[in-house]
C-alpha cells in the first residue's frame, strides 16, 4: 500500500478536538493513520472573513478505491457538524486528500493530487513536518521544494503538538502516530 496523505483543517467550534476526533473516525473507518503533524494555526485563505483555523497533515494506508476513501472523508465531516456552505467559508473539520501515491485521477467530484495542493503554505507546511521527501505525482517535485517554490505569503505559525489519538480495536493508544513517527 502506498501512503496516502491528507490535509485537515477546523476553524469553528473546539478546533483541536474536531481534529482529533476527525483523525479516529478515519482510523474507526478502516484507515489507519501512521504519521501526524504538529498543529498549525494558519490565516484563512480565499474567503478572508472568518476564524482563523488549525491544521495538520496526516499519512495513512489505504488498500480501497480512492472515490471510497472520499465517502469516509465526507462521513468524518459530517460526523463534526460540516455543513458545505461557502466555498472556502467557515467549517468544523475539512479533510482533503492530499496525495495517493502515485495516483493521479480526475473525477467530477475528486481530483488527486489535491488540485490546490502546492499553492498553500497552510497544506505544504505540515505536510513537510512528516513528508518532506514526498514527491507530487504530476510536478515530481518534492513537498519541501514544493514548499520552497510556493507562491502563498498567508500566516503559518506552529500552535501545539500533533493530536493525541487513539487507535482502534485492542491495540489501544498508538504514541508513535501521536508523536507524528511511523508505526514500526
Amino acid at each position: 500500500m502506498n501512503p496516502i496523505y491528507f490535509g485537515m483543517g477546523s476553524n469553528l467550534g473546539e478546533r483541536e478536538q474536531s481534529l482529533r476526533k476527525g483523525l479516529e473516525q478515519l482510523q474507526t473507518s478502516g484507515v489507519p493513520i501512521c504519521r501526524i503533524s504538529s498543529l498549525y494555526e494558519t490565516d484563512p485563505v480565499g474567503y478572508a472573513s472568518q476564524p482563523s483555523f488549525l491544521n495538520i497533515a496526516a499519512e495513512a494506508r489505504w488498500a480501497g478505491s480512492a472515490e471510497n476513501l472520499l465517502e469516509i472523508c465526507w462521513r468524518a465531516e459530517q460526523a463534526l457538524g460540516r455543513i458545505r456552505g461557502v466555498r472556502d467559508g467557515p467549517r468544523t473539520l475539512d479533510v482533503d486528500i492530499l496525495m495517493m501515491g502515485s495516483l493521479v485521477l480526475a473525477t467530477p467530484s475528486l481530483k488527486i493530487p489535491h488540485p490546490r495542493l502546492a499553492a498553500r503554505r497552510f497544506v505544504l507546511v505540515p505536510l513537510s513536518e512528516i513528508a518532506p521527501d514526498a514527491v507530487h505525482p504530476v510536478l515530481g517535485l518534492s513537498v519541501r521544494e514544493l514548499l520552497r517554490r510556493c507562491p502563498d505569503t498567508s500566516g503559518v505559525r506552529r500552535a501545539g503538538d500533533p493530536p493525541t489519538v487513539e487507535a482502534p480495536g485492542a491495540s489501544g493508544y498508538n504514541p508513535a502516530a501521536s508523536r507524528g513517527e511511523k508505526n514500526r
